[in-house]
């Protein structure tokens, strides 16, 4: 017992026992990786103390604690490393994803969250509806344009195009939200076979309920995306290029209920020329201040 309690060895490995739980203390928090590297280095120090332990200490009472120890930060540790594994999204998704979500930091495994559970991909082929005015109801679904290219009319009248990564009917699930039993007030053709993401609109509240910062995140593209085509109806010939250019602006018009403005156009656009009245740019932007006022 003498012997080895005064070997060289087992002093210089004592020693050695300090430095890994001392640098994973001081680990800095603002490294992205700090966690894995603080839970690493304990789990190290604590394999050695158990090393030291048994075979130079005989010391039971510290070989048990630290293999407790040794465990939790094991466990701890492939936790962590299993929440930083690359998570696939399918090949489909993975426009939107880029394009709408990973801006504004929705990590991936939130994002397959969202599109793996109460949603699917639905089809249209060139010419058929994905809603009529007057008699689709809005409280069904949202949905994202995945691919081609959809029209929307009033009244027969073109009012302005739907591209992919664009929500078909972000206007109705503003206005449902205030008010239930609504019917779509335009007409929404497939201009070309198209393929769209579509939510069941009670499953996605429920499940936006349960996450804040995603539903915070849908609140902004919603806006954003209700702005986009605002000026559509002013420049009906508004594309896709155009409108990634706009997408960092916010304005004012994204607190407008989009069924509203639909509304006013029912309500003051009974004759073509009305309507086109209403589709010139000042005239509809004067129209637009006239609601937010209200």
């Amino acid at each position: 017992m003498n012997y080895t309690e005064s070997s060289p060895l087992a002093g210089s490995t004592a020693i050695g026992f300090t430095p890994e739980l001392a640098i994973g203390l001081i680990i800095p928090t603002t490294l992205q990786l700090h966690m894995i590297l603080l839970r690493g280095m304990l789990a190290i120090g604590c394999s050695l103390y158990i090393v030291w332990a048994t075979l130079y200490r005989c010391a039971l009472d510290v070989m048990v604690w630290n293999a407790v120890f040794l465990s939790v930060n094991t466990l701890h540790l492939s936790y962590l490393l299993y929440k930083k594994r690359p998570v696939k999204i399918e090949k489909e998704l993975n426009g939107i994803y880029r394009r709408l979500f990973e801006p504004l930091r929705v990590p991936p495994d939130l994002f397959r969250r969202l599109t793996g559970q109460f949603c699917m991909i639905q089809t249209l082929k060139k010419g058929q509806t994905y809603a009529i005015e007057d008699k689709t109801s809005v409280d069904d679904r949202l949905s994202i344009l995945l691919k081609g290219k959809m029209k929307v009319s009033y009244r027969g009248h073109f009012l302005h195009n739907i591209y992919p990564c664009a929500f078909i009917d972000s206007p109705e699930f503003r206005s449902t939200q205030m008010h239930k039993g609504e019917k779509f007030q335009v007409t929404i053709v497939a201009d070309d076979n198209c393929r769209f993401l579509c939510w069941s609109r009670e499953r996605l509240t429920y499940f936006l309920e349960s996450e804040p910062f995603l539903y915070e995140i849908f609140r902004y593209l919603i806006g954003k995306d209700i702005t986009n085509k605002l000026y559509s109806l002013n420049d009906p010939t508004l594309n896709d290029k155009k409108a990634k250019k706009l997408e960092h602006q916010l304005s004012l018009c994204t607190q407008i209920s989009m069924l509203e403005m639909r509304n006013s156009i029912a309500s003051s656009s009974d004759s073509e020329d009305g309507l086109h009245q209403f589709l010139r740019g000042p005239s509809s932007v004067s129209s637009l201040r006239k609601l937010s006022q209200n």
